[in-house]
């Protein structure tokens, strides 16, 4: 290990020590993000550790951002018209990261990324069975990025458990979300596009269907653009063709600790540039589990992805082929009360087009202050490359 990382590693240390010397020990405030705020309870009742959600959570989501369980108090003004529906308080909360990162590739010795992203965070339920939910970035990486997630959602449709998102979101957020994931190193297959397809796993707009059954059956189907986040065209046009590709997953809950699913993908997509030509049919298919067995949880996702012409130069030939894993081991030694965490991240992918291969490990320790803002440190070693990123920060939720 070179003395860079040596001397990083050391100041994580310190940091840590020091933090947890001076605060942990003397102060333990409570947490109060919007949902907390609305309903007037813990944040561990939805995450664990924050953003990372519970079944609760899930299933609190899924319903609109309404606990059935429990009524939120003078939520709705009362204005006399029984066809109003209208929020006596819009629910708000923030999100700030911020980064001390050391990177080998760099050779730029520690760089203080802080702030790393700020979001604006607003969601809730409009009406009975009508939500909203939409987050914008102040601040990503120092650029103001705009909207990601925003959408309708229309809940418990036909009084069945059906329910139907409309707006943007990530295609893969059926499978494991990477914006609730606890570390910095991120779900690279879901985000990964081959040669000069637009066309990944990440954000999206179009319009998702879920249903579940008693059985602990999920069935979800997408239909989305297949271009990801654009601008629009100057006739106020997203969709940068005629194609609309299609995605559905099939999930299934076996005994109390094993969930496992498959997932399916496919589409078509023109050139977003007139120089080229051709067009690129996609399909993107794999496994996924879920085990959970306090106080680990292990989550595993397999992909293969064929493109027929991912460079658009209207060349016959084989599919190129592509396959991803992410493994991810998340340790809560005492469960929702835990204030220490740790998490294992494994991330592959290879193509074979230019013959890519991408091959990390990811070690994370986090300390969870309070219910809203967790310390960690991050250290990731590219198996293909031999490079070193090591990262210590801090995410807080208000």
């Amino acid at each position: 290990m070179s003395k860079r990382i040596t001397a990083f590693a050391l100041f994580a240390f310190m940091f840590f020590a020091v933090f947890y010397y001076y605060f942990v020990q003397i102060n333990e405030p409570e947490a109060v993000p919007a949902f907390a705020r609305k309903y007037r309870m813990s944040c561990k009742t939805c995450h664990s550790p924050f953003p990372k959600l519970k079944d609760y959570g899930d299933d609190f989501a899924g319903n609109g951002f309404v606990l059935t369980d429990e009524e939120a108090p003078r939520y709705f003004m009362d204005t006399g018209d029984e066809e109003l529906d209208l929020i006596r308080d819009v629910p708000l909360a923030f999100r700030l990261e911020g980064y001390a990162k050391y990177q080998s590739i760099t050779e730029k010795e520690v760089d203080l990324s802080t702030p790393y992203n700020l979001k604006l965070i607003s969601g809730g339920a409009l009406t009975d069975n009508v939500a909203y939910y939409f987050y914008f970035y102040l601040s990503e990486h120092g650029e103001v990025a705009g909207i990601e997630d925003a959408y309708f959602m229309f809940n418990n449709l036909f009084s069945s458990e059906l329910d139907l998102y409309f707006g943007q979101f990530q295609v893969s957020d059926p499978l494991f979300k990477r914006e609730l994931r606890l570390t910095y190193d991120d779900y690279l297959i879901y985000k990964y596009a081959v040669g000069e397809s637009d066309i990944s796993l990440a954000y999206d707009k179009g319009i998702m269907l879920t249903y579940g059954f008693e059985t602990g059956t999920d069935v979800i189907v997408e239909l989305i653009n297949g271009n990801g986040l654009v601008e629009a065209d100057g006739f106020g046009t997203f969709d940068k063709d005629k194609y609309k590709c299609f995605a559905g997953r099939l999930s299934q809950d076996i005994g109390e600790y094993l969930r496992v699913g498959g997932f399916g993908y496919y589409g078509k997509e023109g050139p977003s540039v007139d120089t080229l030509a051709g067009v690129n049919e996609v399909s993107i298919f794999g496994p996924d589990a879920t085990i959970a067995y306090e106080p680990v949880e292990l989550n595993i996702q397999y992909l293969e992805r064929r493109d027929s012409d991912p460079t658009f130069q209207d060349a016959e030939g084989d599919d190129i082929e592509t396959r991803g894993i992410m493994s991810e081991l998340i340790f809560l030694p005492h469960g929702d009360d835990s204030k220490w965490y740790a998490v294992g991240l494994y991330n592959y992918v290879e193509t074979d087009l230019n013959d890519y291969k991408y091959s990390t490990g990811t070690i994370h320790l986090g300390h969870v202050y309070t219910r809203n803002i967790r310390f960690f440190v991050e250290y990731t070693y590219d198996l293909e490359y031999e490079e070193h990123q090591a990262v210590t920060g801090f995410v807080l939720a208000m």
